[in-house]
């Protein structure tokens, strides 16, 4: 039961459900000799080319295999005399200076490949789509929209928020940090929902961790802020609740020595994942190279890549019947590395980190998929054109989490259906309903419904192609927090 100027919150709320120091890092495990046996640098014909849908839908679809040109490795044998004929050789035509319709991007991506006369990883593809500095998805524009949904209610994570802090004793000083906070808004309903509780807020030093220029900008309007002079320059501070802000670039950069409450809301979706697909000769690397148009395709790594450390980690948290049954696995170097900073930085200052985003808790396959104005295109269709995004393997984070530091405790995942009714969202739309005139109560149950609800909203009359989503058990919520502060609400 929720106490104190937590409950008082979750009685206050605005009437809305829904809203428009240093780390260590430890090394991977060393591939086993006998997942290393299963891999050959023999080069083999067989390889992936992508379905004709990235959608969730076609997930499961089995990829067609394609011939792949043989890779010398090397003679083995005598050497022989070899006679040729040039008479056949192809005579290319005069350069053509006619300007490329190429993209910048698509220029880099294709200069890269073409510099290390060979693939690249899926993971380097994402990473490059996504942030690349001048042409990323996400960098050089606002790509939430003024109007976009949320998969989740901010004043929910509100409430979750000033419970941990009443569970690390009120500390006088907080950093709260978001990562990948978009343009600020679930921060901004946050902030506003608790703006009563003073407390709590003159305890807030906010950390938002954003690589794009574009969307500091945004976030700093938002959030409503100022620059104000002090003795050594100036800083920054939202009016919404008077608490200083900072930007940085990585969870890195953000100042230790305080506790900490850290929200990672639809981010570990966004971090490069490496894909691999077991073939003949054993787990391979899948990668993006370009076919002879000059489009990109899909193939399998010919030799080990230096990646099979990652999936040799992940595959030694799996059983082997959960192994037997995958025909391809996903796996995030990065989501690793950064659940053990979290680790880290909550072991030694303390608080808690709460992670919501879609995916499983379990091995992740072909899950890799590609939105462009709210529809599934290809993966490999105009890059950086559309978002990119994959499942998060939610057992991976707790692995991560639970091998970086034993002074900490993971507690999930469970459904966010589950997250938001324990703290009383039910209770809460059932108040609004009874002071709400026809219009805001549609309102509401949509929004309501998109937050809990799983599939199609039953009760939807509208037009089909806008029946709302339920994403309640689709998206899962874990909390990784200091030992010293118990179990964390709603998870008990």
């Amino acid at each position: 039961m929720l106490r104190g100027p937590a409950a008082a919150l979750l009685r206050r709320l605005a009437p809305r459900v829904s809203g428009g120091g240093a780390t260590h890092r430890r090394l991977p495990l060393p591939i086993a000799p006998s997942l290393l046996a299963r891999f050959s640098s023999t080069p083999t014909t067989s390889s992936s080319s992508p379905p004709p849908s990235s959608s969730a839908a076609g997930r499961d679809e089995e990829v067609e295999n394609e011939e792949l040109p043989e890779l010398s490795n090397g003679d083995a044998g005598p050497q022989r005399s070899i006679s040729i004929d040039r008479s056949g050789l192809y005579n290319p035509p005069e350069h053509s200076h006619e300007p490329s319709s190429d993209s910048e991007l698509v220029k880099h991506l294709k200069s890269i490949i073409k510099f290390r006369s060979g693939p690249i990883s899926v993971a380097e593809y994402m990473e490059e789509v996504l942030t690349n500095p001048q042409s990323g998805f996400y960098i050089n524009r606002d790509v939430f929209g003024e109007s976009g949904d949320f998969i989740t209610s901010p004043e929910m994570i509100g409430v979750w928020a000033m419970c941990l802090w009443e569970q690390m004793g009120q500390p006088e000083k907080v950093n709260l940090i978001e990562l990948g906070p978009g343009r600020g808004t679930l921060l901004a309903d946050l902030l506003r929902g608790s703006a009563k509780f003073v407390n709590f807020t003159k305890a807030l030093n906010i950390n938002l961790v954003e690589c794009s220029p574009t969307l500091q900008k945004i976030q700093y309007n938002t959030l409503k802020c100022e620059d104000e002079p002090v003795d050594d320059g100036k800083r920054t501070v939202s009016k919404l609740c008077g608490a200083p802000v900072c930007w940085h670039a990585s969870l890195e950069q953000v100042p230790s020595g305080s506790p900490t409450i850290i929200i990672a809301h639809e981010f570990y979706d966004a971090l490069p994942i490496h894909q691999f697909q077991k073939a003949s000769r054993g787990w391979c690397e899948k990668m993006v190279d370009l076919a002879e148009e000059s489009s990109f395709r899909f193939v399998l790594s010919p030799q080990p890549t230096a990646s099979l450390i990652y999936l040799s980690k992940r595959c030694g948290w799996a059983s082997s019947e959960e192994l037997e049954k995958v025909e391809h696995i996903e796996v995030c170097p990065k989501a690793m590395e950064l659940t053990e900073q979290i680790a880290d930085r909550i072991s030694s200052d303390g608080g808690g980190a709460l992670i919501i985003d879609y995916g499983k808790n379990g091995i992740v396959s072909d899950s890799l998929q590609a939105i462009r104005k709210h529809k599934f295109v290809h993966i490999l269709d105009d890059p950086g054109s559309a978002d990119l995004s994959a499942y998060v393997d939610f057992a991976s984070v707790r692995h991560s989490a639970l091998e970086a530091s034993d002074d900490i405790s993971v507690h999930g995942p469970m459904t966010q259906s589950q997250f938001l009714g324990s703290l009383g969202i039910n209770f809460r739309v059932e108040a609004l309903l009874q002071n709400c005139n026809e219009e805001q109560a549609e309102s509401l149950r949509t929004g309501y419904w998109r937050l809990v609800g799983d599939g199609e909203a039953p009760f939807w009359e509208g037009p089909e192609d806008q029946t709302p989503i339920g994403m309640g058990t689709r998206y899962l919520a874990m909390a990784i927090v200091n030992k010293k502060q118990g179990t964390p609400v709603p998870f008990e």
